[in-house]
């Protein structure tokens, strides 16, 4: 019967009893578990510069040899990853099913007092308790805060390749691996016909004690494991799906290396004005990645921005040009029929007064508060998605230079002129208003409070506070 895995990766991170994990490991007949195989500084052991017949400096050219030479050997090879570890291999590991996930853990707090105590007395294995090098460190908050973001972003990214690729993952925890039992279902899932016979002898717990023995400053340690946000509560929910970079909407500038990158509902005709004038020329747009690319190599020394707007007047300018005008015939129809907005036929939106049009803003609002929250069947549109979704997507092909403020866009729009050696041209009035009342005249402290609530994703990220006008 063939095997399910042609290899294994143990995903690990210093002081998380990776070592010992192994030892136990390679005492299950037919598995050898080659150690940090991809540590950018030895081959799976210090001092150690070759493994499986593929030298440092074969690995470095080409990492994808020595997983090869892994699936080639006999039984079933695998070796420990950590997050610091030859980023090349991450990718090809995590997207072969073929390559069976063993994801270790430990208590942060644990293997960050275990790291100190290593780094300060030089010990990193233990073979006999009688020579244990003991010491007390000091417990740095700040450092420590670093180590566990670093900690749960890895996680993070293992969870979701994982999810994308539809497979699962062995989990053990450091408390774990001293348990026969789990040792020999770990050994199962990898396909090893054997078990493990007894526990790893040639590796003992380096630091058995209590925290409170090893950290000098135990208290004020407890005091700050108590400011952290164990369970996240102070999250941001965001449900709204990933956007692409919109690359088409780009526009640069005639001649000057100048790249635009809109933000729909915000003051785009205005900067597009102000682009233009900038040469006195046409614009560039209609930009496919390929395209883009050319023009970036062709204009070295370019620049790229891109320009946010409160919420609130841009929820406004949303509704307005898109829903209440009719631009979205079928999305203002869902909205009419299913989400009850008080709309009339498009042909008499201009009879309208105030109060039938705050009434209407009202509903779209109300609508924005679950529609973002991932809460209604309608495509959520770059015109009303958070400004920091829309940002994400430009992201994943090129994050701009500047993000500049409607509120300050003449003098961010300068800066950007100077940046390129180029004199700014007089950027012109905003565009007039495609609704018949002012967002003054239409705004209340409900409205204001709906859209808070919908965009607080962008409140947060970009600082924005109650909208003046």
């Amino acid at each position: 019967m063939s095997r399910r895995f042609d290899m294994f990766v143990i995903f690990a991170e210093m002081r998380t009893g990776s070592n010992l994990l192994e030892a136990s490991l390679n005492g299950v007949p037919g598995v050898t578990c080659h150690g940090e195989a991809f540590n950018p500084h030895f081959m799976g052991h210090p001092k150690t510069d070759s493994l499986l017949g593929i030298t440092l400096a074969k690995r470095a050219e080409d990492p994808g040899a020595l997983l090869a030479a892994m699936r080639a050997a006999p039984g079933l090879n695998g070796f420990r990853f950590f997050h610091d570890h030859d980023p090349r291999v991450l990718d090809a590991v995590l997207d072969d099913p073929r390559c069976a996930k063993v994801i270790l853990t430990r208590n942060p707090v644990e293997s960050y007092v275990s790291l100190q105590i290593a780094r300060q007395t030089g010990q990193w294995k233990l073979g006999d308790a009688r020579h244990q090098k003991t010491s007390q460190v000091l417990f740095d908050a700040g450092e420590f805060t670093g180590h566990l973001a670093g900690l749960q972003e890895f996680q993070l990214q293992l969870l979701r390749a994982l999810q994308v690729g539809g497979q699962t993952a062995f989990y053990v925890d450091y408390e774990d691996i001293q348990d026969v039992a789990v040792l020999n279902g770990l050994a199962r899932f990898l396909g090893a016909e054997g078990g493990v016979q007894g526990l790893a002898t040639s590796l003992v717990k380096q630091n058995p004690e209590p925290l409170e023995s090893k950290v000098a400053n135990f208290g004020a340690m407890e005091a700050a494991l108590a400011q952290l946000d164990r369970f996240n509560l102070t999250r941001t929910p965001n449900f709204e799906p990933r956007r692409g970079p919109a690359v088409p909407s780009f526009v640069a500038a005639a001649r000057a290396p100048l790249l635009f990158m809109p933000i729909k509902a915000g003051p785009v005709a205005a900067v597009r004005g102000w682009l233009a004038a900038l040469d006195d020329g046409a614009l560039q747009e209609e930009f496919t990645q390929k395209s883009l690319r050319q023009w970036l190599r062709g204009h070295p020394g370019h620049r790229s921005f891109t320009v946010l707007r409160h919420p609130v007047p841009r929820a406004h300018a949303a509704f307005c040009e898109y829903i209440l005008n009719g631009q979205y015939a079928e999305v203002r129809e869902v909205l009419r029929k299913t989400y009850k907005l008080p709309l009339p036929p498009v042909n008499k939106v201009a009879k309208m007064d105030l109060e039938a049009h705050r009434a209407a803003f009202a509903g779209f609002a109300r609508f924005l508060k679950g529609h973002l929250a991932g809460q209604t069947s309608v495509r959520i549109d770059a015109a009303w998605a958070s400004q920091a979704a829309v940002l994400q997507g430009f992201a994943q092909f090129a994050v701009p230079d500047l993000i500049a403020r409607e509120e300050r866009l003449a003098e961010d729009l300068g800066h950007m002129a100077e940046a390129v050696g180029r004199v700014a041209p007089v950027l012109a009035a905003p565009e007039a208003p495609t609704a018949p009342f002012a967002l003054a005249e239409v705004m209340t402290e409900e409205i204001e409070a709906l859209l808070r609530e919908a965009y607080q994703r962008d409140y947060v990220a970009f600082g924005f506070g109650g909208w003046q006008p």
